[in-house]
């Protein structure tokens, strides 16, 4: 693994860090209570429209990819931080790089699961009626 960092998702990470701020939002807000307020001075114009649609649009559109490249990474952060819990504790090793298996993998793998859990809950439902049966 490289410790050289990628520019782009260093980017990523600042502007997806700024784009939480509340400033940002209160900045965004402005801009369109600006743009909303010199509507009449525009005449309400197409163009006057088109300035806050074409700004709007554009800053979506991108925003879109450096907000996925910022999940993304945050994603496989978590899950690696996972993988490292579960090798080094008394889970299944079984679990680690489940985010991989295909969708019927994963359904599959959570009935299991989930009987597992019912099991264990009604043990432990038996235990509390033993133990509240015996005092």
């Amino acid at each position: 693994m490289s410790n050289k960092p990628n520019f782009f998702s260093s980017f990523a990470s600042v502007v997806a860090d700024f784009s939480g701020k509340p400033f940002t939002f209160v900045a965004a807000l402005t801009l369109v209570i600006a743009w909303a307020v010199s509507g009449p001075f525009f005449g309400y114009s197409e163009t006057w429209q088109l300035v806050i649609n074409t700004t709007t649009t554009i800053i979506t559109f991108l925003m879109v990819f450096v907000l996925q490249n910022s999940q993304n990474r945050d994603g496989k952060a978590v899950q690696a931080k996972l993988d490292e819990l579960i090798l080094t504790s008394q889970a299944a090793n079984k679990f680690v790089g489940i985010e991989k298996l295909d969708e019927g993998e994963l359904r599959e793998m959570s009935k299991t699961l989930a009987a597992q859990a019912e099991c264990v809950e009604e043990k432990a439902d038996e235990k509390s009626a033993a133990e509240a049966a015996s005092t």
